[in-house]
């Protein structure tokens, strides 16, 4: 009986309301109290679903309408109050029908679905155990994401979920939740969110009643909410027990059942066209409330408008996913490392105070004394240069240098002035002779490679150093500068990036024997620059690193004494004698102890890479210079040689020794020839870079030395920085051996790699730096990164400096281990930084080259980098296929490389891609040219045959869904601020009135405020001589000049002629019809100086007059021009 009270009493009070009986407050409270019985779980709440400010407008019609919508709002919530064991039955009935569905789609999915591609059985035992784990692993699921556009609607619409489904799948299973879920007494959330939906139905009503308004929200978001309210209303209206309601025993057939949801779908669709009608309507007038207090109500139910700014909020950074790091990491506990002092530099008496003394010396005293011998592609000598003929020469090159190369009388080159050496790796003797004339002529040499084509790799970056260097002269042989590209003109074509360049050839046939009163300087060893050796950078750039004489020699002599050089003793040399060690050993050190250089070239290494070995043998060699991979070449061909021993070696010298996997190449090399003569303590790895020059080598024997050691680290440990000793049973363990000690009279310590220069602790990995005379002094013509690389300061952990000393960065990443040894376990230009994690390329590079088939590589041709995605570095393999390899085979290796890096580095691949045989870029001496690699992938010209692309298992810091930010990035402000209109800087010069204040202006007695024919005249008294133009020609010669006071005459003689001849006045126009040229600089000062007023002209084409003559008389007719002037003029 109440509840049929209730239902036809409440719309009476609802037109009471519209007539103004009672207020809005009263109609709540006497409505609450109908309902109270009926809804007890909710007392004191309201539920409205229009705007009860509108009803003032409606009929009793309208009234009755829509209070019928609201009562089916409220029958499933009058339902609630039934007898329980109903409710209980229904909800088992409607538990089962509902949850196959929702099992269905809470079905999970199989995780290591993944790893079924990547089986095979074709692995070596190696990559079998390391890929074990591997297996039992779990991938890392991909990061959930949710769509940004329904996140509102969803988290308005979406009751409290108590299943196990995932974010993503809300939406779509939000009817199997609710039907799966308990009723809504027992839930407590339900009635909270049953509210929410119902008052934000109300809100989106009342917000739509203001968008007609200035400042309104769009209509559209009262349909978005209106269709979730109809949702879920559909959804109560589904599992509401209708049967037990009072108000449905009216209807006792089914059609009367259906009829009854058709009526109330009918009464949605009119209610809502009800509202939008009234809502046209405007503001309702006959409300009793003022029309003054309506205005406000009206205003304070408008929308606020957001600030600016927060439609531009700069949340890119904030969206990524920040890599938290592992509390479980492994950090170091060792105590702060302490700076390592080499031995001390020994004195000789009799040492030379130069290196070009030296070589006077050596010339002089053992003429005869052989100091290198070339070997051609046969490996047979094909010239010996002596001592004698390498001073002779070189003199003859410094006096055609200085003396016979000139431009108009005047010398081409001037002491310090920087030459380019252009010669072959296979002639060593002409290079020589070249860098030794270049030094005695007080002249820089800057070795560089021998550029083949205009499209080389890095050749670009080389012609950057050499403009950078103010290099305009090339040194070069007759049979390369035949084998450079040419020009049509047959001049050597100019390449791209590069300066142009005057090539001079070094054969005897052009170099002049000097006067027997001329003498080349032979100074002592100074801190200017002996000569540039250039350095390509992680990032491809190519930098020039200067080293002074005083280095040089320093350098020469601490190689002397690690070493333990004699006079006269016989040196084998295999590297490239341009740069790094070849240069340091095979050029220098050997000509300041006289001794005997057999330079092996490249190309023989290629044909038989046993003629390193046989010279040896041959020449008795004390002294052997070599990189691993000649070793692991000879190691390739040393069947076929038997005869051969190396006993006489006493240092066999390995210059990559800072590469952790030389070892391997150490180890098999002695295990092949210790049969045949090599003792072990003879392989002395060392450690060296262009910076720093010779870091760290491991002494001979006999100098009293400890053993050389290996370490075994562990890589997982290794990648977070920490130094931990492992067993070899493992697989992803790096075993390293030392590069011995310390070069003598250095200071070593090791830095943390990023941020502050701080002292790394004993068990900690950082790069090291040298403090000593004999390392390079800047990086030429970048002040910049010379500070931050040739003068590092460290630190310790409280602040304080070390050393009053500046330390030179080595790019090398290592440690201080057992007996004071040096270990290098990367290089900085190989460091790969993924989450937070080193890795280095040389690493990754072994680990793919082990996978089997391991000839599936070509030759060997593999390159690693990284590339940053989202603010990360991601790893990137490209290797060279074999030709006869099948798209089956490749995806199969590439498959196993993904596997073997994933399991001994924890590091997922980005990309792997495979290219042709031949195909990437080469470095001059034969290997990968990474940072040009790198280049075309990046540039997409790379042009793969089989790609790998693999992004899911690398790249975990995918962007968050975006959030509301509290806080404004700078470019949100910037943003801001142009759309709001506002300025947000501005820039000016400083006023020309201050400049008048400078000492500089002081001495001009020219005011600033005076006019530019003013300040030629006094040019022309104070500065006569001084050229202001030079006019070339087509050629690039000098064709005229013009110094201040030629221009002020010749401007006097065109004033004279205008005022006397033209017979013009002040303020006349004057057509200067020249060519670019002094003529037309001339005449114009001379309008200047007659006060004409100069009209530059373009003159007409001869071959073309009946085109450009028009447009000159044009010209001439618009400006009002009294006189043309042409060079009739003087």
């Amino acid at each position: 009986m109440c509840l049929e009270y209730m239902i036809h009493h409440n719309p009476f009070l609802s037109l009471s309301l519209s007539v103004g009986d009672i207020t809005q407050k009263g109609y709540e409270k006497k409505r609450g109290k109908l309902l109270a019985p009926y809804i007890p779980q909710i007392q004191g709440k309201q539920f409205p679903l229009i705007n009860f400010s509108l009803m003032s407008k409606m009929s009793s019609m309208e009234i009755e309408v829509m209070h019928l919508t609201e009562m089916i709002i409220f029958w499933p919530v009058l339902c609630a109050g039934v007898d329980p064991s109903l409710q209980i039955e229904h909800r088992i009935q409607t538990s089962s029908q509902v949850a196959p569905p929702g099992s269905k789609q809470n079905k999970p999915r199989a995780a290591n679905s993944r790893d079924e591609c990547f089986r095979s059985d074709l692995h070596t035992e190696a990559v079998q155990a390391a890929l074990a784990k591997y297996k039992e692993r779990k991938m890392p699921m991909p990061s959930k994401r949710r769509s940004v556009l329904v996140q509102s609607s969803v988290e308005a619409c979406t009751p409290p979920d108590t299943s196990s489904a995932s974010e993503d799948e809300g939406s779509l299973r939000r009817q199997g939740r609710i039907a799966s879920s308990s009723p809504y007494q027992a839930h407590p959330s339900v009635e909270h969110w049953f509210n929410r939906v119902i008052q934000g139905s109300s809100t989106s009503s009342s917000a739509s009643s203001t968008s007609s308004h200035p400042g309104g929200r769009p209509h559209h978001a009262t349909n978005t909410t209106s269709a979730s309210a109809a949702t879920v209303l559909a959804d109560l209206m589904a599992h509401t027990q209708l049967g037990q309601c009072p108000v449905f025993k009216r209807y006792h057939s089914i059609i009367n059942f259906f009829y009854l949801i058709l009526s109330i779908f009918l009464s949605l669709s009119m209610s809502y066209l009800l509202l939008t009608l009234s809502l046209s309507k405007g503001v309702p007038v006959n409300s009793r409330v003022s029309s003054k207090i309506q205005q406000l109500l009206n205003t304070l139910k408008r929308p606020k408008r957001p600030p600016l700014r927060e439609f531009f909020v700069d949340d890119f950074e904030e969206l990524l996913d920040v890599q938290h790091p592992d509390p479980n990491q492994p950090k170091p506990e060792g105590g702060e490392m302490r700076p390592l002092n080499g031995e001390p530099l020994g004195v000789v008496t009799n040492w030379p105070p130069s290196l070009l003394a030296s070589l006077q010396r050596w010339g002089t005293t053992q003429p005869k004394s052989p100091c290198l011998t070339a070997l051609d592609n046969a490996s047979k000598p094909i010239y010996t240069l002596t001592y004698g003929k390498l001073w002779t020469r070189s003199q003859k090159l410094a006096y055609t240098l200085l003396n016979k190369l000139s431009t108009r009388n005047e010398p081409l080159l001037r002491p310090g002035d920087r030459v380019a050496l252009v010669f072959p790796n296979n002639d060593p003797v002409m290079f020589m002779v070249a860098f030794y004339g270049c030094l005695l002529a007080e002249l820089v040499p800057v070795p560089i490679e021998v550029p083949l084509t205009r499209k080389d790799a890095g050749s670009q970056q080389v012609g950057f150093l050499l403009g950078g260097c103010g290099v305009t002269l090339a040194l070069t042989t007759d049979a390369c500068q035949k084998g450079l590209p040419k020009a049509q003109t047959g001049e050597v074509v100019t390449f791209k990036g590069w300066p142009r360049l005057l090539w001079f050839v070094t054969d005897g046939k052009h170099v002049v024997k000097p006067p027997k009163d001329w003498h080349p300087p032979i100074r002592d060893a100074s801190n200017e620059i002996a000569y540039i050796e250039y350095k390509t950078s992680k990032e491809g750039s190519t930098m020039g690193i200067t080293v002074s004489h005083s280095a040089m020699l320093a350098h020469c002599h601490v190689l002397t004494q690690a070493c333990g050089y004699t006079e006269g003793e016989i040196i084998t040399n295999v590297l490239d004698f341009k740069r790094d060690a070849g240069l340091w050993h095979g050029v220098l050190t050997s000509v300041m102890n006289r001794m005997h250089v057999i330079s092996i070239p490249y190309s023989l290494m290629k044909v038989n890479p046993l003629s390193w070995i046989q010279k040896v043998h041959t020449y008795k060699a004390r002294v052997a210079v070599v990189k691993s991979r000649d070793m692991h070449w000879s190691l390739l061909a040393q069947r076929d040689q038997r005869d051969i021993s190396l006993s006489s070696l006493r240092m066999l010298i390995v210059a990559d020794g800072a590469n952790p996997w030389s070892i391997s190449s150490c180890d098999a090399f002695l295990n092949v020839f210790q049969a045949r003569g090599l003792r072990p303590e003879v392989i002395c790895p060392c450690a060296s870079s262009s910076e720093a020059m010779t870091v760290a080598i491991r002494r001979p024997p006999e100098m009293g030395v400890p053993p050389p050691g290996k370490a075994v680290l562990s890589m997982s440990v290794l990648s977070y920085g920490v130094i931990r000793v492992d067993t070899d049973e493992k697989l992803s363990v790096l075993t390293v051996q030392d590069v011995g000690q310390v070069m003598p009279g250095a200071l070593v310590c090791v830095i943390r790699v990023e941020g502050t220069p701080y002292l790394c602790r004993t068990d900690e990995v950082g790069e090291i730096c040298v403090s000593s005379s004999s390392t390079g002094i800047s990086y030429y013509g970048l002040p910049g990164m010379t500070k931050n690389v040739f003068e590092t300061i460290p630190v310790t952990s409280s602040g304080a400096p070390i050393s009053d000393r500046p330390f030179t960065r080595t790019s090398l990443l290592g440690f201080i281990g057992p007996d004071n040894l040096v270990f290098v376990v990367g290089k900085m230009d190989g460091l790969m930084v993924v989450s937070g994690r080193r890795h280095n390329a040389d690493d990754v590079v072994a680990t793919a080259l082990a996978v089997e088939p391991m000839k599936f590589v070509y030759r060997g041709r593999i390159a690693v980098f990284s590339v940053s995605v989202l603010h990360d570095e991601r790893i990137v393999v490209v290797a060279e296929q074999r030709p006869d390899a099948s798209e089956e085979d490749s995806f199969q290796w590439m498959s196993r490389v993904l596997q073997a890096i994933d399991s001994i580095h924890q590091a997922g691949v980005y990309c792997l891609a495979l290219v042709p045989a031949n195909t990437l870029p080469r470095a001059p001496l034969g290997g990968i040219h990474s940072s040009e690699t790198k280049q075309r992938f990046l540039e997409g010209a790379l042009l793969p045959c089989n790609v790998l692309m693999c992004p899911h298992t690398c790249v975990t810091n995918l962007p968050k869904p975006r959030q509301k930010q509290p806080e404004l990035g700078p470019a949100s402000m910037i943003v801001g601020n142009l759309v709001a209109g506002k300025r947000i800087a501005q820039a000016c010069g400083r006023d020309v009135s201050q400049l008048e204040d400078n000492d500089q202006v002081k001495l001009n007695p020219i005011s600033l405020s005076q006019t530019t024919e003013d300040v030629l005249q006094w040019r022309a008294q104070a500065t006569p001589d001084h050229p202001l133009f030079l006019l070339l020609n087509a050629k690039g010669t000098v064709a005229n000049t013009a110094s201040c006071v030629q221009l002020h005459k010749r401007a006097e003689r065109v004033a004279i002629a205008l005022m006397e001849r033209g017979r013009l006045n002040a303020g006349d126009h004057v057509a200067l019809v020249y060519p670019p040229g002094i003529d037309l600089i001339a005449t114009f000062y001379g309008c200047l100086y007659a006060g004409c007023v100069p009209v530059t002209v373009r003159p007409p084409h001869p071959q073309n007059l009946a085109t450009t003559l028009p447009t000159v008389k044009m010209i001439v007719e618009v400006t009002s021009i009294s006189e043309c002037s042409t060079c009739c003029l003087p």
